[in-house]
């Protein structure tokens, strides 16, 4: 079964994602342990929960002492270390008693060496050059790769992991974030979500609303892949079945940015390429870290920049995501691989109450004022303008946290959100440092 017709309605721009590893939110790393703290996710604003793979982790090949949670030994299963499924029951009613909807990681291109599917399909994996189950990507050596698109593994490995997905739906998943989706067939992610989300062609709608997140790759490693005679499918093509892609084919050029390699323009004036290259309804999530990345306080400092950046991340065109510890300016390398707690004792207070309140102006921008415009001022100086039939709001971010003048060729007139007074300037100003937000 497949079809390539628009399912729901565009995803609202208030939509916001908030990541939790298990093993390292709190120190005792339980399902219990993070059930206590959704009380705080609730108070940041954010709308859902999204967990790093919560199966349990393959012995053969792992990394580290603990091993990482992308290579799952059986996904109907739950890791006994972060507690039993009753425990998973009670965290999702809690956070659905704060109005919390939670997601859970996908890992559909590859399982552990040990895994139960490939004791008893081995028929179903990719052969590597000795004749065993191999892998696309020699790095990840504590993996091997599902093959689907062999005689051997259709329809029986497509209906395994679909009916999979339909377990963890009935039992009060809401969402899925989907590892390397643009690894997997977009043919089987359009198949899943119809029998998912239970598509009816008599009404021209879903009967169960699901929220599907792509984890889309780098263009490089895309075409990396592409080049060495492996099929992987763009962002434009996963549209076709997610709601949400990540936003690595701008991030490619942000880390460019970053480096000091280009300017900020080659990361702004691809925003209005994505928006011309995706369907109307598509979304991306916006983010500056997550569980493969550089915390974004190790990145800018904890400073005005990071301020300035996290304002400018949470204003782009598209949904919010952030990951844990960020709203504490958290610095320290998250890894995957060991039991290594969140240092929330060494979190920034004061940063943590300006990220609550920050983001509150933000989902409220953008619940009010849909359309985006910007204008590069000045190197790393970056005015956006969000606009409604009734509202207009301007944000002056200075991403490098520049000293100095520059001149504005119109006047900026309004209420500082973030301070509440008011605010007027014109003609050769003083750069302000941060962020700067009117409501015009």
């Amino acid at each position: 079964m497949s079809y390539s017709v628009r399912m729901s309605k565009a995803v609202p721009e208030t939509t916001s994602i908030y990541q939790i590893f298990i093993r390292n939110y709190t120190p005792e790393g339980t399902f219990a342990a993070a059930t206590k703290k959704l009380s705080e996710v609730k108070q940041l604003g954010f709308s859902w929960v999204y967990l790093t793979p919560i199966h349990p982790i393959g012995r053969v090949n792992r990394k580290g002492s603990k091993g990482s949670p992308y290579a799952i030994a059986d996904y109907r299963k739950v890791d006994s270390e972060l507690g039993t499924l009753e425990d998973l029951k009670q965290f999702i009613t809690e956070a659905q008693r704060f109005n919390l909807k939670v997601m859970i990681d996908v890992v559909y291109n590859h399982t552990s060496p040990d895994s139960r599917l490939a004791q008893e399909h081995p028929e179903w994996f990719l052969t590597g050059p000795s004749g065993k189950p191999g892998r696309k990507c020699n790095d990840w050596s504590d993996v091997i790769d599902l093959d689907y698109l062999s005689e051997s593994s259709r329809p029986q490995l497509w209906d395994e992991l679909i009916e999979t997905l339909v377990y963890w739906r009935e039992l009060g998943i809401e969402g899925f974030r989907c590892d390397v989706a643009s690894l997997v067939p977009r043919e089987f992610w359009i198949e899943a979500r119809s029998r998912v989300n239970l598509w009816d062609p008599a009404i021209g709608d879903e009967k169960r609303p699901t929220l599907w997140l792509a984890e889309s790759v780098h263009p490089s490693f895309l075409l990396y892949l592409r080049d060495r005679g492996f099929p992987a499918w763009s962002e434009a093509e996963l549209h076709d079945a997610f709601d949400l892609t990540y936003d690595y084919d701008g991030w490619q050029r942000l880390e460019q940015v970053w480096a000091g390699k280009r300017p900020l323009s080659y990361y702004l004036d691809y925003l209005e390429v994505q928006r011309a290259l995706y369907p109307a309804w598509a979304g991306k999530i916006r983010y500056l870290e997550n569980h493969d990345q550089r915390r974004a306080a190790y990145r800018f400092g904890k400073g005005k920049r990071l301020e300035a950046w996290t304002a400018f991340y949470q204003l782009l065109p598209g949904c919010t995501f952030a990951y844990m510890g960020q709203e504490y300016a958290i610095d320290e390398y998250p890894t995957l691989f060991e039991k290594n707690p969140v240092p929330w004792e060494q979190g920034d207070r004061l940063f943590k109450a300006f990220f609550t309140t920050l983001f509150s102006i933000t989902q409220t921008i953008k619940a009010q004022a849909p359309r985006f415009s910007y204008k590069e001022l000045a190197e790393g100086v970056v005015l956006i303008e969000r606009s409604g039939e009734k509202v207009r709001y301007q944000a002056l971010c200075n991403l490098d946290d520049r000293s100095g003048f520059i001149e504005l060729d119109t006047t900026l007139e309004g209420t500082n959100m973030l301070t509440g007074e008011a605010i007027s300037l014109s003609g050769r100003v003083e750069l302000p440092k941060g962020v700067l937000i009117l409501k015009v």
